[in-house]
C-alpha cells in the first residue's frame, strides 16, 4: 500500500530531525517534547495523579489515570515507548487517557528508569515490580488484582511482552497484553524484510534502533529473552495478545512474528496492521486519524478481556 497521506505529512514535519546518535540524550528528550502537541487532545478524567508506588523492589514513580472513582476497576500497567531512552509520561499522556476512558480501567503508567544513565535491567525491573504489585494486591490502588493487563508501544511494547513472560502464572495472572509495534528481537536489528524496506525515510531507522539498543543494553546480550522475547524458548501459558503494527514500520515483521509464535504456543493473538502507516503513528492522534482508531480498537480489546 502507498504511504498514508497523514503519515507523509508527519514525515515532512519531522524530516529535519538529526540522527539520534548525533545528539545527547538530553537533546533527544527535549526534541520529543516538541511533538507532544501532535499526540491529540487530553480526554478529561476524574483523577490523574503522580505517585510513588510501593513495590517489593522499592518505590517506583507512576501516573495513575482513573476513569471513575468506582472501586475494584481493572488495571492496565502501561509502559511508554521511546527506545528505553527518550519518551516519558507526558509524551504518552493522551494515549493513557484514551485507554483509561475506552477500556474503563485504571491505567498505571510507569515512569521507568531510562538508558543510558540507567541501562538494562533498570527499566525491566521497574515495570516488572509495578505489574507484580498490581497482581499481588492491586498495589494499594483499589483495583482488581484478578483483572490486570499490560500495554505499551515500541520499547514499551517490548517491556510489556517481557513482563508478561516474567509474570507467567503469578497471582491470578495477567488477562491480556496489548503490544503496539513492539520491538521483540534486539539481536536481529536490520534483518527482516520490513527493516530492509522501511528502515530509511520512514521516521524510525536502523541506525536509530541500534542507538536505542546500545543505550539500553550497555553491552548486555541482545539475545537475552528478557530483552528479545521473540527468542524465548517457550511462549505457552501467556495471556492473550493484541498486536498493532504499521505497514511501513521497520518493527512490523518482528511484532507480527511474535504474534505468530504466541499462536503456535496456543496463545490467542490478534494482529491488526494499519496500511500505509509508519512508526510511531499511534502516538500521533493529533494529526493521524488511524491513531484514534487504533486507540479505540485497543481499548475495546482490553475492555473485552476484562469482561472475561
Amino acid at each position: 500500500m502507498p504511504l498514508h497521506p497523514q503519515a507523509a505529512a508527519f514525515l515532512r514535519e519531522t524530516a529535519d530531525a538529526p540522527p539520534l546518535d548525533a545528539c545527547t540524550p538530553e537533546e533527544n528528550r527535549a526534541a520529543l517534547t516538541q511533538v507532544v502537541p501532535l499526540t491529540g487532545p487530553a480526554v478529561p478524567l476524574p483523577v490523574v495523579e503522580d505517585v510513588a508506588l510501593p513495590t517489593a523492589s522499592g518505590p517506583v514513580p507512576v501516573r495513575v489515570y482513573r476513569p471513575s472513582l468506582a472501586p475494584g476497576l481493572p488495571a492496565i500497567a502501561h509502559f511508554h515507548g521511546g527506545g528505553w531512552t527518550v519518551g516519558d509520561l507526558d509524551s504518552h499522556d493522551t494515549t493513557c487517557r484514551d485507554l483509561a476512558a475506552g477500556a474503563e480501567a485504571v491505567v498505571v503508567a510507569v515512569d521507568y528508569r531510562r538508558g543510558p544513565e540507567d541501562p538494562f535491567p533498570a527499566a525491566y525491573d521497574d515495570c516488572l515490580a509495578v505489574t507484580d504489585a498490581l497482581l499481588q494486591d492491586g498495589a494499594g490502588l483499589g483495583v482488581d488484582p484478578a483483572r490486570v493487563a499490560v500495554a505499551g508501544d515500541s520499547a514499551g511494547g517490548n517491556l510489556a511482552a517481557v513482563v508478561a513472560l516474567a509474570l507467567r502464572g503469578v497471582g491470578a495472572g495477567l488477562v491480556h497484553q496489548a503490544l503496539i509495534y513492539p520491538a521483540t528481537d534486539l539481536a536481529g536489528i536490520g534483518e527482516t524484510a520490513s527493516y530492509r524496506e522501511y528502515a530509511e525515510g520512514h521516521f524510525l531507522t536502523t541506525r536509530d534502533m541500534r542507538y536505542f539498543r546500545d543505550s539500553y543494553l550497555a553491552g548486555h546480550d541482545p539475545a537475552d529473552p528478557r530483552v528479545s522475547p521473540l527468542r524465548a524458548e517457550d511462549l505457552s501459558g501467556l495471556p492473550p495478545a493484541t498486536v498493532v503494527t504499521g505497514e511501513r514500520d521497520p518493527l512490523r515483521d518482528e511484532g507480527e512474528a511474535y504474534a505468530d509464535r504466541l499462536r503456535a504456543a496456543g496463545v490467542p493473538a490478534e494482529v491488526r496492521r494499519f496500511a500505509g502507516q509508519v512508526h510511531p503513528f499511534v502516538l500521533m492522534a493529533g494529526m493521524i486519524d488511524d491513531a484514534v482508531e487504533a486507540r479505540r480498537y485497543l481499548s475495546a480489546r482490553l475492555r473485552a478481556a476484562f469482561a472475561g
